[in-house]
């Protein structure tokens, strides 16, 4: 009988810690697809200061817009820091989707405006940088879904039985997801010369 109950013991435990490595690995691929977002994301803000420099001479009286933009790629440089050192942090998440989310609406400005002059529309430089932070911003998204689907399955199985009694055993945080997007970012943005 007292082996029997060390064989049980035991497969419980083999059990329990097989939940355990199966979250940890779980949240380590979370964290890891965040990574990549980290990466794009700081492409996307060494890009803008230099697509700045191109639209100032060109746009000289519409500084406070180019303003709009170094201050919003700021904020964003600082919630990415504040998220990369700890991505299962919900509020530092939520500060870095609301800084991008500004970001992305200061130059949805800024390129309105380079719509509306045609020698910067027309300028090489501005063109290429346009068409790398574009390419960015494509892989954001990528980046951003397969982080997102990582915390998902990160979630899930924290959340399933009996993995529900292991992560709350060893305090594994639900992690949330980064909506960088929200559907007025989406709307075009209005520009007035009065």
């Amino acid at each position: 009988m007292g082996l029997f109950v060390i064989v049980v013991f035991t497969a419980l435990a083999l059990y329990l810690i097989s939940i355990y490595n199966q979250l940890v690995t779980i949240r380590n691929v979370a964290r890891n697809a965040f990574a990549q977002i980290d990466v794009q994301l700081t492409r996307r803000h060494d890009l803008i200061p230099n697509l700045v420099e191109v639209a100032k001479g060109y746009l000289a009286h519409e500084r406070s817009t180019l303003e709009a933009v170094i201050q919003a790629r700021n904020s964003a440089v600082s919630g990415l820091k504040a998220a990369a050192a700890d991505p299962a942090n919900s509020s530092a998440m939520e500060a870095l989707a609301g800084a991008e989310n500004q970001l992305s609406s200061a130059l949805g400005r800024l390129f309105a405006l380079a719509e509306a002059y045609p020698d910067l529309k027309a300028n090489q430089t501005m063109m290429q940088l346009s068409e790398e932070l574009t390419t960015t911003e494509n892989k954001v998204a990528f980046a951003r879904q397969a982080y997102n689907d990582g915390v998902m399955g990160y979630n899930n199985a924290r959340e399933v039985f009996p993995n529900n009694f292991v992560a709350s055993a060893f305090e594994f945080q639900a992690m949330k997801q980064l909506e960088i997007e929200s559907a007025s970012m989406r709307e075009v943005p209005k520009i007035s010369f009065s």
